[in-house]
């Protein structure tokens, strides 16, 4: 038994497009599995449902290779699941793969109305959910698919100006939502001026935020330089505005 050629056109084509349309949400967070996984995740979900419908003559139980469909995603979901420190990331990612293997299922099988339902509600899910567990993250400086991120952040400006610069410094960070560990201040070589060091930490790594604080610093006249860093990350070049 074989299926006409349109029907298994529209049915793979519709797979492919919910695929498509749960990975622009991945690939607009720039996740590890994103646009073209999701479209081949769901993709290869209904042709494996086709596969188990239409073949073998109609002998074999045509859930079975549905059933290790889902066997197999698990197995996809595991490789980006990463452990990084004491945060656990790629979890999120695992479960969307493993979702989007179900509405491929049921494009595969013509439940097109399951499929695209079950497809918008994973997008709204990842869409809606993610700013209120980034929410909850931050109340208790926790995350599991953003990593933790820690900043060293130093200006150096005029002795007579430091505690004015201290007070920008101080300002300007906890108003970009890092958690300010700790500043200090640090002798030169050139006896007028000093330098404020700060230790900061935030809950998801965000260099463009930093960029935007040195950028506002750089504006005030008494700050002779801005630069930061990430701890711990040999491949990140200082960030400095003079």
């Amino acid at each position: 038994m074989t299926m006409p050629g349109l029907e298994l056109l529209l049915r793979v084509g519709l797979a492919t497009l919910l695929g498509v349309a749960i990975g622009l949400e991945r690939q607009w967070r720039s996740r590890m599995a994103g646009l073209q996984t999701m479209a081949l995740v769901s993709m290869g979900s209904a042709l494996f449902t086709i596969l188990g419908a239409y073949s073998f003559g109609g002998q074999q139980d045509p859930t079975r290779i549905a059933a290790q469909v889902v066997t197999g995603i698990g197995f996809l979901g595991a490789g980006v699941i990463m452990k990084q420190g004491s945060s656990v990331t790629g979890l999120n990612t695992a479960a969307t793969l493993w979702a989007t293997a179900a509405v491929g299922a049921l494009a595969g099988a013509w439940m097109w109305r399951e499929a695209v339902i079950g497809a918008g509600i994973i997008i709204a899910g990842n869409t809606f959910l993610h700013p209120l567990a980034g929410r909850i993250n931050r109340m208790t400086h926790a995350g599991r698919e953003a990593v933790p991120a820690n900043y060293l952040f130093e200006v150096e400006c005029a002795s007579d100006a430091e505690p004015s610069v201290r007070g920008l410094v101080v300002a300007a960070l906890t108003q970009a939502d890092f958690q300010l560990k700790s500043v200090r201040s640090l002798a030169t070589m050139n006896p007028n001026e000093i330098a404020l060091r700060a230790e900061l930490t935030a809950h998801a790594r965000d260099d463009a935020v930093m960029e935007d604080v040195v950028r506002a610093l750089a504006a005030d006249p008494a700050v002779r330089s801005a630069s930061w860093t990430v701890v711990d990350d040999a491949g990140v070049e200082w960030g400095r505005a003079r």
